[in-house]
């Protein structure tokens, strides 16, 4: 029943609409794209993870990319959804389904191959082609410059711990398989957790062990940069303040899709982390 329900929502799109001309992204990464291919005016919707470029927040807000309801989706009359690889949940896109919506799967991925793909993944899924094929080359051409400056810099490599969230005290860091810790490698910097994969809560002798020498953070302010307000806040943590970051202040803060979202800015992130990492390195700030 609910399925024929919205069935009969989707029949009563605006009459005259070209195929796809009506977009809707989730993904922060995959909206990314969508702008940087110039092809922004299609789009009627967005999820709570897409915050950049500023325009896009004017877009309705059909909810958080994991916790997606059909109603939400549905509410801008879609005829096209780019999903972010990992969106939903399946229940939600079952329905979608059902009702007769085309949606588009864009693969997810921590390394520069993966940024282009998701690029390609894009533009084909949106009809151009040509255009993706000139955004991909334009990115991996200032990927190249971004991977050629961390490979010039010699001596060791700073440990860097990636806190994740700080919920009364207890923090959350990144081991292995994550986009931070694929990011800090891109960037020259070496994780300061090992053992164990995804985000997971960190005790005190956890946090002892990893001795980070810098400390990596999301930057709730977009305009954040690296060392910015708000170090002397985290460094107030005792099991921080006792590690070789927390006594030399190193806290680096970048805004989250700008440095995790692996979108069409990831060589630029690259080149901010790197010259946080290495502060004789001039510090180039998101875009």
């Amino acid at each position: 029943m609910i399925r024929l329900f919205w069935a009969l929502a989707l029949a009563m799109l605006p009459a005259g609409l070209a195929a796809q001309d009506r977009v809707l992204s989730i993904g922060g990464g995959v909206s990314e794209v969508v702008f940087a291919l110039g092809e922004e005016g299609r789009l009627v919707g967005r999820d709570t993870t897409t915050t950049f470029p500023p325009q896009a927040q004017a877009l309705p807000d059909v909810g958080y990319m994991r916790q997606l309801s059909p109603e939400g989706v549905l509410s801008v009359s879609p005829d096209l959804i780019l999903l972010t690889e990992g969106a939903g949940p399946p229940e939600t896109l079952e329905t979608l389904r059902g009702a007769g919506v085309a949606m588009a799967t864009i693969p997810e991925g921590h390394s520069p191959a993966a940024v282009l793909a998701k690029v390609r993944a894009v533009a084909a899924a949106l009809g151009v082609a040509d255009k993706g094929r000139a955004l991909a080359a334009r990115i991996e051409a200032e990927m190249t410059e971004a991977l050629a400056t961390v490979a010039r810099q010699t001596g060791p490599k700073p440990r860097v711990l990636f806190i994740l969230s700080d919920t009364g005290g207890r923090l959350t860091g990144a081991g292995t398989g994550t986009s931070a810790q694929a990011m800090i490698a891109l960037a020259g910097g070496e994780n300061a957790l090992s053992g164990f994969a995804g985000y997971k809560a960190l005790g005190d002798e956890a946090i002892a062990a990893a001795a980070p020498e810098v400390i990596l953070m999301m930057a709730r302010n977009p305009a954040a940069e690296p060392g910015g307000p708000g170090a002397a806040e985290v460094t107030t943590h005792p099991a921080l303040a006792a590690t070789p970051a927390g006594r030399a202040g190193r806290v680096v803060r970048l805004e989250g899709m700008f440095l995790l979202g692996f979108g069409p800015r990831t060589p630029q992130a690259i080149t901010a982390l790197h010259a946080a990492l290495y502060p004789a390195a001039p510090v180039s700030g998101a875009p």
